[in-house]
């Protein structure tokens, strides 16, 4: 409210439910910028903000107390319940609307308000506005300009509180958590759908859920950047590349691993890795205060530009292939993105014409890869089909980057050591219950008497 100024009102739009089929609706995910400013994790609710106005300044319209609906579709806070529970300084019914806010629009200049979200209520605010212009021959004085509410609100999300670094640390460690039971667990001959099971049954025991759909590409499939399918085999001697991150009280995390599926990298796969793992690092180093967006994203493109042609993946002189993008042709996209409630999160990259500075609070990914097409002919055969992509979530420090996502390995030998005691550990499983198995059958065998001896 003191970026919007006096005179001003800010009104944000709680989520639509959404139908997956006939009557059945999708799980319930709460807008981001309404969870932000309010914590209320109900459909059919509307925050307004109201600087300055002395019967309290922050509103709530949520849905009323309802026990038949109560009992279908769960509880509900209900206006006492979003006063006591969600700090509004008043609430009303969902119902009221339209009757209540006109009036708190009228004779402020300004409304705050985010266009195109959600078009139906788009309309209403237009309509509060137009009413209220109609009355003007009454004395009624109509706000002036709609301003984007996005712009301060997206900036202030930017940046991350102790609280808010606090739920994200914590989706971090569930989200490593998962890539590491998912290296344990990865055979040959396992379907990639089996280890995106394991990653969500990882998640949901940590009382989380996916925060994007699961990428779990095996060989080629590790080439195809926003690949979905996760139905194919996983063969002996492919790379899974695996990029699933988690959602923990509306806080994301976001990672990637690449690793031999049989649990030993061939010669060929370990140089390419490590091209990738030392464009990662070098990009990490690179995160500090006062560094422009784009610095990690050069630092990795020297690295991975300079490795590809120590692969024989190109020719010529390191710079010259930069400045001509050859480089693009293994390595397509930028080297991350903001990170928060959000996956790719709210803020601007540019000021202006001019890359923005890195500064203390702000999360960002950094996700160099290497991915060569099973069709690109001009690659050694034995890199063909090969898709690496090594991701952490990075928080800006006063002294650098923390990485957040370190609780899963990427060194090479790490991973390799990792898979080799999951492997372990399931042949000990596996053998106790053979053994538990001969145990049982011998003991529940039936004794033949002296007549069946005879």
């Amino acid at each position: 409210m003191r970026e919007m100024g006096r005179d001003t009102i800010a009104i944000i739009a709680a989520a639509p439910v959404h139908l997956r089929n006939n009557d059945v609706e999708y799980a319930y995910r709460q807008d981001s910028d309404f969870h932000y400013l309010t914590g209320f994790a109900e459909p059919e609710s509307v925050a307004v903000l109201v600087p300055g106005r002395p019967q309290g300044e922050y509103l709530l319209f949520v849905r009323d107390r309802d026990p038949a609906r109560e009992t279908w579709d769960g509880r509900r806070a209900g206006p006492a319940g979003a006063r006591r529970r969600f700090g509004a300084d008043d609430a009303f019914p969902i119902a009221d609307i339209d009757d209540i806010l006109p009036g708190l629009m009228e004779n402020r200049a300004r409304v705050f308000y985010t266009v195109g979200v959600n078009r139906d209520f788009d309309q209403r605010v237009v309509g509060w506005v137009n009413g209220l212009r109609a009355l003007a021959k009454h004395g009624r004085h109509a706000p002036h300009e709609i301003v984007a509410l996005e712009h301060p609100l997206h900036e202030m999300r930017l940046y991350k509180s102790r609280a808010e670094l606090a739920q994200m640390r914590h989706s971090a460690a569930i989200a490593c958590a998962a890539h590491r039971r998912a290296m344990r667990y990865c055979r040959p001959g396992m379907f990639e759908y089996e280890i995106a099971a394991e990653i969500r049954h990882e998640f949901n025991r940590a009382d989380a859920d996916i925060s994007y759909l699961p990428i779990v590409g095996g060989g080629a499939n590790g080439c195809i950047l926003h690949y979905r399918e996760n139905e194919s085999p996983l063969r002996d001697g492919d790379l899974l590349l695996i990029d699933a991150g988690c959602e923990y009280r509306s806080y994301a995390s976001d990672i990637t691993r690449t690793f031999p599926v049989n649990g030993r990298f061939t010669d060929a796969q370990r140089a390419a890795y490590e091209v990738v793992l030392e464009a990662n690092l070098a990009a990490i180093d690179a995160v500090r205060p006062g560094v422009p967006w784009n610095r990690p994203h050069e630092v990795a493109v020297q690295v991975l530009t300079a490795g590809m042609v120590t692969l024989g993946l190109l020719q010529g002189r390191v710079p010259t292939l930069i400045k001509s993008e050859a480089y693009r042709r293994y390595y397509m996209h930028k080297t991350g993105h903001w990170l928060g409630m959000d996956v790719h999160d709210v803020g601007e990259y540019k000021l202006g014409d001019v890359w923005r500075d890195l500064e203390s609070g702000m999360v960002l990914t950094i996700e160099p890869g290497l991915y060569v097409a099973p069709g690109a002919r001009e690659a050694p055969p034995e890199l063909r089909g090969l898709g690496i992509r090594i991701e952490d979530d990075v928080l800006v420090t006063r002294d650098g980057g923390e990485v957040l996502t370190d609780g899963v390995p990427k060194d090479p030998r790490a991973i390799e050591t990792l898979m080799a005691e999951g492997r372990a550990v399931a042949a000990a499983v596996s053998a106790a219950t053979t053994a538990q198995g001969s145990s049982t059958a011998v003991r529940s065998a039936p004794r033949k008497g002296r007549r069946g001896t005879r």
